[in-house]
């Protein structure tokens, strides 16, 4: 089974795992007349349609370039992962914002019997699937894994929230700070959409750098080191380069400025010339697009 098709299993068991969980949080978040819980309901109804998207380019990174995108659909990547960050920043907004009319609005009652049972289970199911979705993710080197197992870890920190909420009501109900109970519910929420806020924001800028193609400067700097060492090496007059980073591909383009009378022998040299610097700097034919040419005339490069 090949990375992709991993990556695409992988997906699928959280497709379905995050219906079902969208199902226990809307039918929770009515019982227990608990907007907090509802969010997380809702949040999962909108992780459902990023998963989809994500397999989507799964399938399409797994097939070969088409006439029309001959340099394949890796930028498909991380605009999947910037349109899911930035909706899911929305999410939160409006976390923030529902809390705060409640807070200015006398707070609500929830049932609290309710609510412990169901923030419970969705807080053990949410926080289960981040670990094993960011498990996958690190171990095949996917963005989209690593969106998904954010979006499991913010539900797990918002059913979280409301389980400890529900556990401040049990212990308020009865005592002198009873009135108290009715505002914990908001105020979770919006510590929620506060502290979660964050997370999907920085997704979105980082997946948005790589969609308007801005080197990256660990990978600019590499390329920079490697041909300065190898230009000094074999004398050649300098070199310019290009790259960037678009979801897991690493584009880089290398122009090395050879004298007017260099002798540079064969192809097969010119080859090995090629293969020394893609070994210098660690390429993969499957996570790297790699051009490198070398001219006597500057115009070229």
């Amino acid at each position: 089974m090949t990375g992709t098709q991993q990556e695409q299993r992988a997906l699928k068991i959280s497709l379905g795992m995050t219906v079902l969980v969208a199902a226990i949080g809307l039918s929770g978040g009515m019982l227990a007349h608990s907007p907090a819980i509802l969010f997380d309901g809702i949040y999962c109804l909108v992780d459902v349609a990023l998963t989809v998207a994500a397999l989507q380019v799964l399938k399409l990174l797994g097939n070969e370039q088409s006439p029309r995108f001959q340099y394949g659909f890796w930028h498909l990547e991380p605009l999947v992962e910037a349109i899911g960050g930035a909706i899911l920043t929305l999410a939160c907004v409006y976390a923030l914002s529902n809390a705060i009319i409640g807070l200015t609005t006398g707070g609500h009652v929830t049932r609290v019997g309710y609510g412990l049972v169901w923030a419970s289970v969705l807080s053990v199911v949410d926080l289960a699937m981040a670990v094993w979705m960011g498990r996958h993710a690190k171990r095949l080197h996917s963005g989209l894994l690593a969106l998904d197992a954010r979006a499991w870890l913010l539900a797990g920190l918002v059913s979280m929230a409301v389980v400890v909420s529900f556990i401040l009501a049990v212990a308020l109900r009865n005592g002198p700070h009873a009135h108290w109970v009715p505002y914990l519910d908001p105020l979770v929420l919006a510590l929620i959409g506060l502290v979660s806020l964050p997370l999907p924001l920085l997704a979105a800028w980082r997946a948005t750098r790589e969609v308007l193609q801005v080197a990256p400067d660990d990978l600019d700097e590499q390329v920079q080191a490697t041909m300065q060492q190898f230009v000094a090496e074999h004398g050649f007059r300098g070199f310019t380069s290009r790259v960037a980073k678009i979801g897991r591909m690493k584009f880089i383009e290398i122009h090395v400025l050879t004298g007017p009378d260099a002798l540079l022998g064969s192809i097969s040299d010119v080859d090995r010339l090629r293969n020394d610097i893609a070994t210098r700097l660690g390429t993969r034919p499957d996570r790297s697009w790699l051009t490198i040419d070398f001219t006597a005339d500057p115009d070229w490069t």
